[in-house]
């Protein structure tokens, strides 16, 4: 892997959805250097469920069968994170506790569109949490 792949992530949903279904942006930047592996990416089961569900039910049926390979590749590129402790409540949106939870387990810092509900996290356990943008952006200076 590259030397860029040290860089330890948590993906939100929304930034997996957008990168997977939108063309150009910053998440389908993220999407695209997942693919070639410059960061390290980090997932636990409900992630990776969340992931799933969320495309599932979002997309028409034939579009969500286009996807579903290309969903499957990213998780085979991803580490998965066995979730040994929680830190709940820590978001005022409970969908995004175990989000938390994997990024606290592994060490990782949150990658999502929707910063708002990940403050009080970043204020008293200290996760790093980065728009899609400025992970971009973190990702071309390397």
């Amino acid at each position: 892997m590259p030397a860029q792949s040290a860089i330890r992530t948590v993906i939100d949903t929304n930034v997996v959805f957008e990168g997977l279904t939108k063309q150009g942006g910053a998440c389908g930047l993220i999407v695209d250097a997942w693919r070639a592996e410059l960061f390290r990416p980090f997932v636990s089961n409900a992630l990776a469920y969340e992931y799933a569900d969320v495309l599932s039910r979002m997309l028409s049926l034939e579009r969500w069968q286009r996807i579903q390979p290309v969903l499957g590749k990213l998780l085979e590129q991803t580490e998965f994170v066995v979730v040994y402790f929680s830190w709940r409540p820590s978001s005022p949106d409970p969908g995004d506790e175990h989000v938390i939870d994997c990024a606290m387990n592994a060490g990782a810092t949150v990658i999502t569109s929707n910063t708002r509900d990940f403050q009080t996290a970043k204020q008293t356990l200290g996760l790093r949490v980065l728009t899609p943008v400025e992970f971009a952006k973190q990702l071309a200076n390397f």
